[in-house]
């Protein structure tokens, strides 16, 4: 009997706390911020501060505005007949600046140094990236062209996620346990586990590296590690930095506005770079659709840049062009 009124004791005070909960509402678990969405990257804020704008690491609302529209006028298509040096690139179509500046107005996403530019490279990163500009004028092989060339990864992908001038959008899926980011440029999906685990086994390796999530309040910190060498491009064509396995990158996430997402990072690799370096941008909530960048299926200019180099080695030697 005894036993029986202490039990009817537990489940009767079991209950009432249970009541309580529900009246106090959702755990400070239940009620993290949610990301999911399409978000566009697109800004006409440079990655480095210009030089003309040196000691001012912030735009006015005025001088934003101005920024933007000589940027605009700057990246127009050229008038019909003009000559072009060699093939060209993509027109303006393509590019995407709608979003103006940043929304925290700052003049370049580079943040600390104070400069706003990136630290210098090491002297064994500017030997690698030397000699790997080297062997992208000569393409002896597919794999001396850059990563974005062989459709194997974009700077936009991430981490960290820098803007470039189009494709500039990316999908989130959350849960409560993973975070997933889809980025539009060359369809790559990063899968950030929010569960508490720990880093991959240091002998496990990612061109992406290995993120592993934790929340700071309302803010979503994100820790990658476990980087490839990426083939030493430290800074190559098409912006990707190509990273070093001793690169770490911490990322932050958070609300700016209702339709606005601060995104910040800190890039940390003592053997590409002499110093740490920091950066922000804004990301804009929209109705947009990622596009299926079916980059392998069209990379038919890859095969035609290995025949050219080919072509003007036969013409180099004497065997004129074929």
């Amino acid at each position: 009997m005894g036993r029986s009124l202490a039990l009817l004791g537990v489940a009767v005070a079991l209950g009432a706390t249970a009541e309580v909960a529900r009246a106090q509402g959702p755990s400070a678990s239940e009620r993290r911020p949610s990301f999911e969405g399409t978000w566009s990257s697109a800004t006409t804020t440079p990655l480095e501060r210009p030089n003309s704008l040196r000691d001012k690491p912030f735009f006015t609302p005025e001088e934003a505005a101005a920024w933007t529209q000589r940027f605009l006028e700057s990246n127009q298509d050229p008038p019909p007949g003009t000559q072009l040096r060699g093939t060209g690139t993509f027109n303006a179509v393509y590019r995407e600046y709608i979003g103006g500046v940043v929304k925290t107005l700052r003049t370049s996403i580079v943040t600390d140094p104070p400069d706003g530019r990136i630290p210098a490279l090491t002297p064994e990163a500017n030997a690698a990236r030397r000699i790997r500009n080297e062997a992208q004028n000569v393409l002896a092989n597919p794999e001396d062209l850059a990563l974005q060339d062989r459709c194997v990864m974009f700077s936009t992908s991430g981490p960290p996620m820098l803007p470039y001038s189009y494709n500039s959008h990316y999908q989130i899926v959350q849960t409560a346990d993973a975070l997933v980011v889809h980025a539009e440029m060359i369809h790559d999906a990063r899968v950030i586990p929010l569960d508490g685990r720990p880093h991959l086994p240091p002998n496990l390796r990612l061109r992406s590296g290995d993120s592993v999530g934790r929340w700071e309040a309302d803010t979503l910190v994100v820790e990658a590690t476990n980087f490839t060498n990426n083939s030493g491009f430290y800074g190559s064509a098409g912006g990707h930095f190509g990273w070093d396995d001793n690169l770490r990158v911490v990322e932050r996430l958070s609300f700016y506005d209702d339709d606005t997402l601060l995104y910040r990072f800190e890039i940390e690799d003592p053997t590409a770079f002499t110093r740490p370096w920091k950066g922000e941008l804004t990301l804009t909530r929209t109705t947009a659709q990622i596009y299926e960048y079916a980059c392998h299926e069209g990379n038919y200019a890859m095969e035609g840049m290995l025949r050219g180099a080919r072509a003007t080695e036969r013409e180099a030697a004497g065997g004129g062009i074929r």
